[in-house]
């Protein structure tokens, strides 16, 4: 791919609404890990202190990922879901994963706790962009290579985080996957074709796997358990309902107090209904979508295949993640541990999001090219 130089500075709407979101990220971790924090360090501030560190290191890394050349990125791209793959063997398979609430999704590599799972959501991105530009799928082309490539590698890394277990960091991978794989000349039919093909094992193994099937037992009827495994859901519905309109004011969430499970990383949504309410819950909707929004229109814009595909697939893969935590939270889908992009505790999950979010300001600079050579085309066919 030749080389590119950018046209234009970094899109200021995407990066203003992100540090709008980060910032208020930031306050709920403030006010939500404040009890929780208290009573594992005696410091109210513990989480808040942790979480502003990471963004300080995330924010490094964003820079970074904002300034180099996009095309640079792509010599990461089999890299990238090599070590992802060789990390969550190491999860699995050996004794250097850090088990927490029962699932084994962390490893510690120097001294630093690494989720490998949101490592390879990153990569899962960069290789399909990398595959689906080199190879792409059209109508009249061998579709056999890309997704002889695609396909193996994609079931691999699902079914290593699955293992793990983590269904909802699968379901991220895979729509994402899907979502990229909709931006071909694939038919239709054969989307229609997967989901009784994939959705049916699925139904199995989540059958078959006591917990997760408790779990849509719950789903259906949380009251039920609500002593139980509905614990977490029941209480997030009550955080919702304590909040109205207007919330209970900044810091006076009761949910915190011991009640609400995850109310600083998984479930922190529901800390913000309460002291928030439906009025500050909405204002983060709308940051959310007016972001995701944006990086859509900008990213049409990029001079390039594999730009587009890699923007879109970022841009997806944060989107998806947003949609199924707000679901979980509020009861539409069932519980599974999954944070909320800019806005939950988690050291490594804010630093990969920071850098989707550099990666999409990088690509931002470069969307004028696109609209020079369509501009350049249409007067060359004008002239004809």
């Amino acid at each position: 791919m030749p080389k590119r130089k950018p046209t234009l500075p970094i899109d200021f709407p995407i990066l203003y609404i992100a540090l709008a979101v980060l910032a208020f990220g930031l306050i709920m971790v403030l006010s939500a890990g404040a009890v929780r924090g208290f009573n594992a360090t005696q410091n109210s501030y513990y989480y808040f202190s942790q979480q502003l560190k990471w963004t300080l290191v995330g924010s490094v890394f964003a820079i970074i990922a904002m300034k180099i050349p996009y095309t640079f990125v792509r010599r990461f791209a089999g890299i990238g879901v090599i070590v992802s793959l060789v990390l969550l063997i190491a999860i699995l398979f050996t004794d250097a994963g850090k088990t927490v609430n029962g699932s084994a999704r962390w490893i510690v590599v120097a001294g630093v706790t690494i989720q490998p799972s949101e490592i390879a959501k990153l990569a899962m991105v960069l290789f399909y962009a990398h595959v689906l530009d080199r190879y792409p799928i059209q109508r009249g082309s061998d579709w056999r290579i890309p997704l002889g490539i695609l396909v193996p590698s994609t079931v691999l890394v699902l079914g290593l985080v699955y293992k793990q277990p983590d269904l909802g960091t699968t379901m991220v991978i895979a729509l994402t996957c899907a979502v990229m794989l909709l931006q071909t000349e694939i038919p239709t039919i054969w989307f229609v074709a997967a989901v009784p093909t994939l959705g049916l094992p699925l139904f199995y193994f989540i059958r078959a796997t006591e917990y997760q099937w408790e779990r849509i037992m719950v789903w259906m009827d949380p009251w039920k358990y609500a002593m139980g495994k509905g614990y977490q859901i029941t209480n997030a519905e009550i955080a919702f309902g304590s909040g109205g309109l207007f919330g209970v004011g900044l810091g006076r969430s009761l949910q915190k107090y011991g009640f609400l499970p995850e109310n600083h990383t998984d479930t922190i949504f529901a800390i913000a209904g309460e002291e928030l309410g439906l009025l500050g819950t909405t204002l983060l909707l709308c940051l959310f979508v007016a972001l995701y929004a944006r990086a859509y229109q900008v990213l049409r814009e990029c001079p390039d295949r594999f730009a587009r595909l890699l923007g879109y697939g970022i841009t997806s893969s944060l989107a998806i993640q947003t949609t199924i935590n707000l679901a979980v939270v509020t009861g539409v889908l069932p519980v599974t541990g999954i944070t909320l992009p800019l806005i939950s505790y988690g050291g490594a999950s804010l630093v990969i999001t920071l850098v989707k979010i550099g990666l999409i300001l990088n690509l931002s600079r470069y969307r004028k090219t696109a609209s020079k050579e369509r501009n350049v085309k249409t007067l060359t066919d004008i002239s004809v």
